[in-house]
């Protein structure tokens, strides 16, 4: 961590002494555990045992036992802190299972910015290291997770996986522990403190129930009925907001004769969690009940005016549906997760969304509705296209990153339904696939969504090469960049716009300038080449081209003259309010500063590009900037600070992919640091400096 490397030393080239913020001090991810946690001393313990001496356990259970929050509850234990982390993977929101490595590769905090295959990439980061890999949820995809975790195992001897699936993954190394249901005997079982708790947070007059023994009784036989499954006894509690205990044991048992009456064969515990959500449904006024079966096509968690958007119609108008939703909230159907950004996020448990889904399907309007989720978030990723370049760029940056599962579920749905609207968002993207981290990903929806579209012309068109283009150039796949650069320029020509036009001239240009053509690079981006496509001065076209332009003028040695092309970039963005292309000027300007021989002034600079990158988790621009600030500190003659930069670099590095993109010019500029920082402290220290740098943080 580069406090940790006096990062912030007090020197005359310093910019402030505050902690920089490239670097998250504590690697792991895990959600905030809720509240009111009951119960499993015995199961936790049996649990913190496994993961002591197994490395791959799976929590199985029915639906509803209460499997995920058992193992969020065992992995924020402080006796499970691992060097390298603890990492949780939620799976429930991916349907497609080729996208499972890249849903776990991101939540570790691996961009992957490079064109092996990315199961490869992910062993190879994780060989060396000592983490808990927590997968949750896994059933809809078990053969797929014995595979990559097997995978896993056999690269990483320091890796423990703990899974939460409704079925084993039969996999030859797996330790089974199947959760059971709370017990439900006597007038202190866990499953009657867990009942009581829900009660009196739905209503005060339950603690009437609770101080009559007769009563105490009944409710334990509503828990035994409910056989001590735990989201039942949630369910139920929030019922006697409406019913009185007594009602809900005579309905209890007037419920399960309805079910044994249909013919229909559940399992005991299936039957169970049918009859606890069969109340909630029954409970809920009829649009309540139209808005729960239309909330099921969200995947993961959502907001209220996604909600708003998708869900009304008919009879549950686009006013009534924030009122409505809460009340599936107060019923306990629904559940408010924590705020990100501006608003509050909502989400269904997966086994109360099924019970939804199977609704929607009754009532025909499945497609309906996953119709309208899908132009939804089309929309929405239209609008943050064009907010991207602007003062609400980190904001469109969070809530984009918080929209992850519905967009990937939106684009899912257009590609096997309205090619053409799956091209266009694909490619409107852009920025999120490039900007944000998604490299694999977004090549492959942007393959995917180029190979159904009927037509090989139009903007849609060529802004899709375009950002196929860019995921292929970060991976370092030069010569498909190189490629996709070429025809994006004849899709772009046959529009007569500048702004398509000035893209494809980026693109092919940094195609060519990371493998050490900066010449044609300066041809294809510079002054004379914006100025042949008509002059523009805003748009990421034009932007991008200044940045392309910078760069090669470097490479050319040409300090001055990027100083200046840089200074306008810089300028142009804030200008705009836009932060993630103004953090690459500055590194420009560093670049160029150093080449000058301005070495305090090089490390300001990069400071100031290391802040924007962390603002926006640019991977690839963290990793560029400490090489960078590196090469910089060392030539202050501070070789110690230097080699230790390097290592983080070199972890960062790491979870890019490829390191310094195979570039010659940028591996230079990292060689010409560790000369200096060896050269000033001598090898053996700078050795030790190193591995401790790598041994930083990158969560």
């Amino acid at each position: 961590m580069f406090g940790e490397y006096e990062f912030n030393r007090k020197r005359a080239d310093s910019t402030d002494g505050e902690p920089d913020p490239a670097v998250t001090p504590v690697p792991g991810n895990l959600p905030p555990q809720p509240a009111g946690f009951i119960g499993r001393g015995d199961e936790l313990a049996e649990l913190h045992g496994l993961m002591r001496e197994r490395r791959l356990i799976t929590l199985t259970g029915v639906g509803g036992v209460g499997k995920s929050r058992l193992a969020l509850r065992a992995a924020a234990d402080p006796e499970q802190a691992r060097p390298d982390g603890v990492w949780w993977v939620e799976l429930s929101p991916l349907h497609d299972p080729s996208l499972l490595t890249a849903t776990v590769a991101h939540a570790v905090g691996l961009a992957g910015h490079s064109a092996r295959p990315l199961d490869e990439e992910l062993c190879a980061w994780v060989a060396d290291k000592e983490l808990l890999l927590v997968l949750d949820t896994c059933e809809h995809m078990v053969a797929e997770c014995r595979h990559l975790v097997g995978e896993l195992l056999q690269s990483a001897p320091g890796l423990t996986v703990l899974i939460t699936s409704r079925e084993p993954l039969d996999s030859p190394c797996e330790n089974v522990f199947e959760l059971c249901p709370l017990p439900c005997e006597g007038p202190d079982s866990d499953a009657l403190a867990l009942f009581r708790d829900r009660a009196l947070a739905a209503t005060p007059q339950a603690a009437a129930i609770f101080a009559d023994p007769v009563r105490v009784r009944l409710a334990a036989e509503v828990c035994r009925r409910l056989d001590g499954i735990p989201l039942a006894l949630e369910l139920a509690g929030a019922r006697l907001r409406l019913w009185s205990l007594e009602q809900m044991a005579q309905r209890l048992g007037a419920r399960f004769d309805v079910l044994a009456d249909t013919g229909l064969v559940f399992q005991p515990r299936h039957r169970t969690m049918r009859t606890a959500i069969g109340w909630s449904h029954e409970l809920c006024e009829p649009v309540e009940r139209l808005l729960w079966a239309r909330l099921s096509v969200f995947t993961g968690d959502f907001d209220v005016a996604a909600a708003r958007a998708v869900c009304s119609g008919g009879p549950l108008p686009a006013s009534r549906v924030e009122r409505v939703l809460a009340g599936l909230v107060a019923k306990s159907v629904v559940r408010r997760t924590q705020e990100r950004g501006a608003g509050a996020r909502y989400r269904m448990l997966d086994t109360i969304r099924e019970y939804g889904q199977d609704w929607l399907i009754e009532l025909d309007e499945r497609r309906t509705v996953a119709d309208r989720h899908a132009h939804w978030y089309a929309a929405l990723s239209q609008a943050a296209d064009r907010g991207w370049l602007g003062p609400g760029q980190v904001d469109w940056y969070r809530r984009m990153t918080a929209e992850h599962a519905q967009l990937r579920t939106a684009l899912e749905h257009l590609l096997g339904t309205d090619p053409a609207t799956a091209l266009d968002m694909a490619g409107t993207l852009w920025f999120f696939w490039f900007s944000c981290g998604h490299v694999h990903e977004g090549r492959n929806f942007l393959e995917r969504a180029l190979l159904t579209a009927d037509a090989r012309t139009g903007a849609a068109y060529a802004q899709a090469v375009w950002a196929l283009g860019l995921t292929a150039m970060l991976q370092g796949d030069m010569d498909t960049a190189r490629k996709l650069g070429e025809e994006c320029t004849r899709a772009a020509d046959r529009l007569a716009d500048p702004e398509p036009e000035l893209r494809a001239a980026y693109l092919h240009a940094v195609s060519v300038l990371m493998p050490g053509d900066p010449i044609r690079a300066l041809a294809l981006a510079g002054p004379r080449a914006r100025a042949g496509h008509g002059g523009r001065t805003s748009g990421p076209g034009w932007l991008l081209c200044r940045l392309a332009t910078g760069y090669a003028l470097c490479d050319l040695e040409r300090f001055e003259e990027a100083a200046e092309e840089a200074r306008g970039l810089r300028e142009a963005c804030t200008e705009l309010g836009e932060r993630w292309l103004r953090a690459y000027a500055d590194y420009v300007l560093a670049v160029a500063a150093l080449g000058l021989g301005h070495h305090g002034e090089a490390a300001r600079h990069v400071r100031a590009m290391l802040s924007g990158k962390r603002l926006l988790g640019d991977r690839f621009g963290i990793a560029l900037g400490l090489d960078l600030l590196a090469a910089a500190v060392a030539a202050l003659g501070d070789g110690e600070l230097a080699a230790r930069l390097l290592g983080t670099g070199h972890a960062w590095w790491r979870t890019v992919g490829r390191p310094q993109m195979g570039s010659p010019s940028l591996t230079a500029l990292r060689d010409q640091g560790e000369r200096q920082a060896r050269a000033a402290i001598g090898d053996e220290a700078y050795e030790s400096a190193f591995q401790g740098g790598a041994a930083a943080s990158t969560g």
